[in-house]
């Protein structure tokens, strides 16, 4: 069963990411060869505050 993790910042809608997850799942389904059930995806929103990027927190650039 195919897992996939998305990280982003939050900001996007349920729709987008909705969309994204039906975009996805399809093209999880076309290159593997599983069926759309098993396909699993978590999307974890991590504020700027909490995410670095060269040693400085997004927040603070």
């Amino acid at each position: 069963m195919p897992i996939l993790h998305l990280q982003m910042h939050p900001g996007r809608t349920d729709e987008q990411k909705r969309a994204f997850a039906r975009e996805a799942t399809k093209a999880a389904v076309e290159t593997l060869a599983c069926p759309p059930e098993s396909v699993e995806i978590l999307i974890t929103e991590i504020g700027k505050d909490s995410w670095a990027v060269g040693g400085k927190l997004k927040s603070e650039a």
